[in-house]
C-alpha cells in the first residue's frame, strides 16, 4: 500500500483505477436495476469528462504563457485573469480527485453515503471545461495561438550605440575600469589625434576576450555601454566598433548579418550562413575591433551553448586589442560566454541617485523651487533602490502634478499599482519574468504573498511551493528536493538574492511580482485592506495591524477559492474564538497551505480540508492532541507544530500516507535529520533527552514512517517504552539504527532488545555501541530476509554466528571497531554471503581469522576494505571479481593500520584499484601481483617502504600512480618506466622526504602523460626535467632545486592548461612571452612563495590567463601583489567529505 506522491500536479486520471473501480463497486451497491445502469453511465461520463480535462492541461498552462507574453494588449490583459481562474478550479477539481483516490485505497470505504458525496464533488466539471474552450477560443480569435514567446517591439525597442543620455550618472569606476580593460587611453594624446592604422603582422588572439555588463533590468547596462561606445578615446582606439541589438532573438544568420553591415563600407549579400561567417571574418582579419552584442537573452544558452559557438566561429585569431562586450541581465549567459571577470552594475547610490532623480522629475539637478516636495522624495527615492529606469518611471509620474497631494499619494501607494508605460521600470522588470519556464514563473510570481525584506529559507519554500503544486514529479524524486533546485535556479537568475547567508527577493522584483500576480495574491497590512482583496483570491497574507479586528478576520470567509492563508495574528488567546478556526477550516475547501502564529486547538473541522498539504503553527499553543479528523488529510505533506507538546497522535495517524515532515516539541521526523554532519530522511529518538518516551509513543501510530530510524541512548530506555514504539509495523522503513551510549552498561539493555526488532522489510541496519557478546536473537536471515546492509560499530562482539542460513540479499557489510572480536569464520563466508558486493573490516586490533582463502568462491564481491587490522593470519588474497581494494589507511597514527601480509601475494585479475598502507612494509614485490586490469595504484603512509622493485612486470592498464608519505623512500628506478607503464597518464609524489633519485628526463617517454605533481620532496636530485606534450597540468612544490629546468622544460607545452610552482627556491626569472607564445592553452597559473624570483613578465603578459594567484614572491618585480584572478578570486571553500564515506 506504498502510494505516496507528493506531487500537487495531476499527471492523468489512468492512475486513479482503483478508485473508479470502487464507485462501480459503490454504486452496484447502493442501486439495482435502471437506476444501477444510469449511475454507472454517469460515472463513465464523468470519467470521461474528468480525462479531458485532466489532457486539457496542459495546453492551457501553455496558453496561460503565450497570454502573459501579450499581456500588454488589452483584450489579453482582461482575458488572462479568467483563464488563470479557470484553470486553477480545474486544477481543484482534479486535485480533489487525488484526493478521493488516496481515501479509497487508505480507507477502503465503500459506504453508501460515500459515493453522493463523490458525484456530488464532481457536478461543475463540465461547465469548468466548457469555461476554458470559451476563453481557449476568444484568445485563439486574437491570434494567441498563432504567438511566438518573443518580446514584442513596442515592450523591447531595438536599441543603437547612441546614447540617449547626454550624461551618465555615478559610473565613473566602471568606465574606467572598463576602458582600462580596454586598454584605451583615459586622456588626450597627440599620437591619438586619428584613428590608429593596423598592420597584419601584429599579434594575434586565439579567441576573442568577451566582457559581460550584468545586471537587472532598469540599472543602466545599455546605457553604459552606449557611453564606452561614444568616447572620442574609443573611437580613436578601435578601427571598427560593431552594435547589435540581439534581445530575445540570437539568431546566429541575423547577427552576423548586422555585423557584416556594421564594418564600413559592407554588405551582406548572402543568406548562406557559411558564406556570411567568411564575409565577417575577412571584414574583420585586419582591424582592431569592439563588437557589443546588447540584451543578450537566455536563448543564447539553447543547444548547450552550441548557439554561442556558431556565432563565435568567425571571430578568431583576431588582433590583439579587440574585444567583445556583452550586456545581460542574466548571470548564466554571462557564464557562458565570459573570458573575463563580469562588470556587475550595482543600483546608483544615494547622492548620485537624488541628482539623477531631480533630473527625471524638475528638468534641472536642482529642487531649489519646490523645497515642500524635497523631503517627500527623498522618501519615494528609497522605494526605488537605486534603479534609473525606475527613476525615470516615477520623474515622468511625478513631474505631471507638482502637488504634494499628489507627490503624498505617490508615495503611499506601492510601485506596482501606478500605470506606466509599456518601457518604463515595471514592464522591463517583467520581460525578466517572462523569460522564466512556466513553472518557475508560478513559483516567483508566489512569492507576492511574502512582504518586501522577507527573509526566505529555500527548503521551507520549497515545501510550500510543492504544497500549492507548482514542482512537476520528476521520478522517485522527492518534489521538495526538485522545489529547492527550482529555488537554486532562481537564484542563479538573480531573482533571489544571497545578502549574509539570507535570501532576499530585489524590492522592485518583488513589485513586479506583486504586479503579475495582482489577481491571485494579496497581501493584507491594515483594515482598510479588506475591502481590496480580488474576488478570486487564491494566496491570502495577513499581517496584523492594532486595527484588524475578529470580524475583519471572520470576513475572509467569502473568499471561496482560497489556497493559501498566511496569518502572524495569534488565535491562542481569550481575545480570538474557537470558531475563527473553526470557521476558516469549513470556509476554505480548497485550502492547501494555511499558517496561523498560534491557536488554542486544532478543530475538527480541519478535516473538511481535502486540499491541504501544509499546516503550521509556529507559535506557543496549548495543543496537546490532534483531532482524530486530521486523518483524513490524505494529501497531507508537511505537519509543523513545533511549540506544540503533543502527548499522543491519532491511532490512524498512519492514514496520512503523503507526510513528508512532521514536527512538534521534541519531535521530528522529516528531511535533514542526524547528528554530527550526517543528514538523513527520517526521524531520531534519542532516549536520553526523552524520559518520558514521547518520541516512542508518538512513533506508535506512524505506521508511515520512511527513511532511516535512529534510536540512541538505548541504555536510558525503559522496555515499556521500547514496547511502545512497535517497530516490526513500520513496514515503510528503509533503515535502522540502534546506539547504545559508548561508556555505560545497564541492565535493560539485553530486556529491550526484543522490542527493538526491525520490521521484515527493513534494508539496512547498523548497532552502534552494541554491548552484547553475541548479535540481537533477531539477527537472523529468516527474521530479517530484506537486508542488504549491516553495520557493527564499536560493538562488543566476541563473535557472529548467524547459523547455516544465509543472508540471501544483503550486499554490504561494515564492522568497525570491534576490538574484541576474534573470528568471522561463520559470516565472512560464501555460504552466509552469497551476494556480498562490499566488505569493510576496520580497528579491529584483535582479529585473527578471516576466511580469505574462501573469497574466490565470492561471485559478486567488488570492494574489499581491510585497515588496522594487523593480527590476521593470512598469506595473500585471490578474488577474482574484485574490483577495489584498499588495505590501510591514509593517516598516521597510534594506532597500527597494517592489514596482515596481504600484501605480499594479491591474485585479483579483475582489480582497478589498489590502495596500500602499512608501517611495516619495507618492499615491494609485484611478482607476486597478478593485476592485470589495474589502473590506479596509491601507495601511502607506507613509513618503512625503502623501495619498490620490478621483476619486469607490465602494468599495460595503469592509468595513475601516487606515492604518498613514504618516509624512507629513496628511488623509484627501474619501476618508474615507460616499457612498464606505457598506459600511464597521471603520476603524484607527495611528502617522500628522503627521495634522492629522480631522472626526470624519463617523464617525457611517457607518451600519455597528463598530470605531473611532485610535492614537498625536498631532497630530490634532479638528473634532467623533460616533459611530454601530452601534459595538461603541472604542480610543483618544494621540490628540490629546478631552477636549471625551467622554464626550458615548459617550451611548446600545447597542451598545459594548468601550472603551479609553489615553494621553489633558485628559479629567478621566466621570460614574459612564455604565456603568450609557447603555453596556449594555459588557462590557469599559481605561482606562490618562490622567494628567488625576479620577473615573470608584466600584467600584459598574463592578462589573458583566465586564473591567476601571484602571492608571497617577495623580490618579484613587474606586477602588484597579491594576483587573484578568477576562480582564485573567490573563497576557496573546503570540500566537504561525508564521515561515513566508508566505499570512497
Amino acid at each position: 500500500m506504498d502510494i505516496m506522491d507528493t506531487s500537487g500536479v495531476t499527471s492523468g486520471i489512468k492512475e486513479f483505477v482503483n478508485l473508479f473501480q470502487w464507485a462501480r463497486y459503490a454504486i452496484s451497491f447502493k442501486w439495482r436495476g435502471t437506476q444501477e445502469q444510469r449511475f454507472q453511465h454517469d460515472l463513465f461520463q464523468l470519467q470521461s469528462g474528468l480525462e479531458r480535462l485532466s489532457d486539457t492541461l496542459p495546453a492551457m498552462y501553455n496558453l496561460i504563457d503565450l497570454a502573459e507574453w501579450r499581456s500588454h494588449k488589452d483584450g489579453v490583459a482582461k482575458l488572462l485573469p479568467n483563464l488563470k481562474d479557470a484553470v486553477y478550479d480545474a486544477e481543484d477539481l482534479l486535485d480533489e480527485l487525488k484526493w478521493y483516490n488516496h481515501k479509497v485505497i487508505v480507507e477502503g470505504n465503500a459506504r453508501q453515503s460515500s459515493i453522493i458525496e463523490f458525484f456530488n464533488s464532481f457536478i461543475k466539471v463540465n461547465d469548468i471545461r466548457e469555461r476554458l474552450d470559451n476563453i481557449s477560443n476568444l484568445l485563439q480569435k486574437m491570434g494567441l495561438g498563432e504567438v511566438t514567446p518573443r518580446f514584442d517591439k513596442t515592450v523591447r525597442p531595438e536599441t543603437s550605440s547612441f546614447p540617449n543620455e547626454t550624461k551618465i550618472f555615478g559610473r565613473d569606476m566602471e568606465l574606467k575600469q572598463i576602458l582600462g580593460m580596454l586598454d584605451v587611453p583615459t586622456h588626450s594624446s597627440t599620437h591619438l589625434k586619428r584613428k590608429r592604422e593596423t598592420s597584419a603582422d601584429e599579434p594575434r588572439l586565439p579567441d576573442l576576450p568577451v566582457l559581460p555588463i550584468v545586471g537587472m533590468g532598469g540599472v543602466g547596462k545599455t546605457t553604459l555601454a552606449q557611453h564606452i561606445c561614444s568616447h572620442p578615446q574609443v573611437k580613436l582606439h578601435f578601427n571598427t566598433i560593431i552594435w547589435i541589438c540581439v534581445s530575445d532573438d540570437f539568431d546566429v544568420k541575423r547577427l552576423t548579418k548586422e555585423a557584416i553591415e556594421s564594418c564600413p563600407s559592407e554588405h551582406a549579400t548572402s543568406d548562406n550562413l557559411n558564406s556570411l561567417q567568411l564575409a565577417l571574418s575577412k571584414s574583420l582579419k585586419n582591424e582592431k575591433f569592439l563588437i557589443v552584442l546588447d540584451d543578450m537573452w537566455d536563448d543564447a544558452l539553447v543547444e548547450n551553448g552550441q548557439c554561442w559557438k556558431r556565432f563565435c566561429a568567425p571571430l578568431k585569431n583576431v588582433l590583439q586589442g579587440s574585444m567583445m562586450l556583452v550586456t545581460t541581465r542574466s548571470p548564466k549567459v554571462a557564464d557562458l560566454v565570459r573570458t573575463k571577470e563580469p562588470i556587475i552594475l550595482e543600483g546608483l547610490k544615494n547622492d548620485v541617485f537624488w541628482n539623477f532623480f531631480k533630473l527625471c522629475v524638475f528638468g534641472s539637478e536642482s529642487s531649489d523651487c519646490f523645497p515642500e516636495l524635497e523631503l517627500i522624495g527623498r522618501h519615494i527615492l528609497c522605494k526605488l533602490k537605486g534603479s534609473p529606469l525606475a527613476a525615470k518611471t516615477l520623474g515622468r509620474i511625478l513631474r505631471d502634478d507638482l502637488r504634494k497631494s499628489h507627490w503624498n499619494s505617490i508615495l503611499e501607494n506601492e510601485l506596482w499599482e501606478l500605470d506606466q508605460e509599456t518601457t518604463e521600470i515595471l514592464p522591463a522588470l517583467r520581460s525578466s519574468y517572462m523569460y522564466l519556464p512556466f513553472h518557475l514563473k508560478r513559483c516567483f510570481s508566489f512569492c507576492a504573498v511574502y512582504p518586501k525584506d522577507k527573509e526566505f529559507e529555500k527548503s521551507h519554500l520549497a515545501e510550500i511551493w510543492a504544497a500549492e503544486g507548482f514542482v512537476k514529479r520528476q521520478g522517485v524524486i522527492p518534489v521538495q528536493d526538485i522545489g529547492c533546485r527550482y529555488f537554486d535556479e532562481l537564484l542563479n537568475r538573480s531573482f533571489f538574492q544571497e545578502v549574509q547567508g539570507k535570501y532576499l527577493i530585489h524590492d522592485l522584483l518583488h513589485d513586479m511580482a506583486q504586479k503579475v500576480s495582482e489577481d491571485d495574491c494579496f497581501i493584507v497590512t491594515k483594515k482598510n485592506d479588506f475591502k481590496r482583496i480580488p474576488q478570486n483570491v487564491r494566496h491570502l497574507s495577513v499581517f496584523c495591524s492594532t486595527g484588524i479586528n475578529n470580524s475583519s478576520l471572520l470576513s475572509l470567509g467569502q473568499y471561496k477559492k482560497l489556497r493559501t492563508l498566511l496569518c502572524n495574528k495569534g488565535l491562542a488567546n481569550k481575545k480570538n474564538p474557537a470558531s475563527l478556526m473553526e470557521d476558516w477550516c469549513t470556509e476554505f475547501p480548497r485550502m492547501r497551505v494555511m499558517v496561523c502564529a498560534s491557536a488554542n486547538e486544532l478543530p475538527t473541522s480541519i478535516g473538511n480540508l481535502k486540499h491541504l498539504r501544509y499546516l503550521e503553527i509556529p507559535g506557543a499553543c496549548s495543543i496537546t492532541s490532534l483531532p482524530v479528523t486530521i486523518c483524513r488529510l490524505h494529501n497531507l505533506q508537511v505537519l509543523y507544530v513545533i511549540k506544540c507538546k503533543l502527548e499522543s497522535l491519532p491511532s490512524d495517524f498512519s492514514m496520512l500516507v503523503n507526510l513528508w515532515r512532521f514536527e512538534s516539541q521534541g519531535f521530528k521526523y522529516g528531511p535533514n535529520m542526524g547528528r554530527y554532519g550526517e543528514h538523513f530522511y527520517g526521524v531520531n529518538v534519542d532516549a536520553d533527552s526523552d524520559m518520558r518516551g514521547l518520541g516512542c509513543r508518538l512513533i506508535k501510530n506512524m505506521k508511515q514512517l520512511r527513511g532511516h530510524l535512529e534510536i540512541s541512548n538505548i541504555d536510558r530506555l525503559s522496555k515499556d517504552h521500547a514496547a511502545e514504539a512497535e517497530l516490526k509495523n513500520k513496514e515503510y522503513l528503509d533503515k535502522l539504527t540502534l546506539q547504545w551510549h559508548h561508556s555505560v552498561v545497564h541492565k535493560n539493555e539485553i530486556k529491550v532488545l526484543p522490542y527493538l526488532q526491525p520490521p521484515t522489510g527493513v534494508k539496512s541496519l547498523l548497532l552502534h555501541y552494541y554491548p552484547g557478546v553475541s548479535p540481537p536473537i533477531w539477527f537472523q536471515p529468516q527474521s530479517l530476509p530484506s537486508l542488504t546492509s549491516v553495520s557493527f560499530l564499536h560493538c562488543q562482539l566476541v563473535d557472529i554466528n548467524i547459523g547455516s542460513i544465509g543472508f540471501s540479499s544483503l550486499t554490504d557489510l561494515i564492522i568497525d571497531g570491534c576490538h574484541r572480536l576474534s573470528s568471522l569464520e561463520q559470516l565472512v563466508h560464501p555460504t552466509y554471503l552469497p551476494v556480498i558486493k562490499k566488505i569493510a573490516i576496520m580497528n579491529c586490533q584483535y582479529l585473527i581469522s578471516v576466511p580469505t582463502e574462501s573469497f574466490g568462491d565470492f561471485r559478486c564481491l567488488e570492494i574489499f576494505k581491510l585497515v588496522a587490522c594487523g593480527k590476521i593470519n593470512s598469506q595473500g588474497l585471490v578474488a577474482p571479481s574484485l574490483k577495489k581494494l584498499v588495505l590501510g589507511k591514509d593517516t598516521f597514527g597510534p594506532i597500527d593500520q597494517s592489514c596482515g601480509n596481504f600484501t605480499h601475494n594479491i591474485q585479483c585479475c579483475s582489480l582497478t584499484y589498489l590502495f596500500l598502507s602499512s608501517s611495516r612494509l619495507t618492499s615491494i614485490q609485484q611478482q607476486m601481483w597478478n593485476l592485470p586490469a589495474l589502473q590506479e595504484l596509491r601507495i601511502s603512509c607506507c613509513r618503512s617502504l625503502t623501495s619498490i622493485g620490478n621483476s619486469g612486470q607490465v602494468f599495460t592498464s595503469l592509468t595513475s600512480l601516487t606515492i604518498y608519505q613514504c618516509e624512507e623512500l629513496s628511488t623509484i628506478d627501474g619501476f618508474l618506466e615507460e616499457k612498464y607503464l606505457p598506459a600511464l597518464e597521471s603520476i603524484t609524489f607527495v611528502w617522500c622526504n628522503k627521495l634522492l633519485s629522480m631522472h626526470a628526463e624519463m617523464f617525457g617517454r611517457f607518451s600519455s602523460l597528463k598530470d605531473l605533481n611532485v610535492c614537498r620532496c625536498s631532497r630530490i636530485n634532479w638528473g634532467g626535467l623533460v616533459l611530454p606534450l601530452s601534459l595538461q597540468s603541472l604542480n610543483l612544490e618544494a621540490c628540490g632545486d629546478i631552477s636549471s629546468f625551467i622554464p626550458s622544460c615548459l617550451e611548446n607545452l600545447q597542451s598545459l592548461v594548468s601550472l603551479k610552482i609553489r615553494s621553489c627556491s633558485y628559479i629567478k626569472s621566466i621570460p614574459g612571452h612564455l604565456w603568450r607564445t609557447t603555453l596556449p592553452s594555459l588557462q590557469e597559473l599559481e605561482i606562490r612563495y618562490c622567494w628567488d624570483l625576479v620577473s615573470i613578465g608584466g600584467a600584459d603578459d598574463i592578462l589573458e590567463i583566465q586564473n591567476v594567484w601571484i602571492e608571497d614572491c617577495t623580490n618579484l618585480k613587474g606586477i602588484e601583489q597579491p594576483v587573484r584572478i578568477g576562480s582564485f578570486s573567490k573563497k576557496q571553500e573546503p570540500v566537504k567529505t561525508s564521515s561515513n564515506s566508508v566505499w570512497s
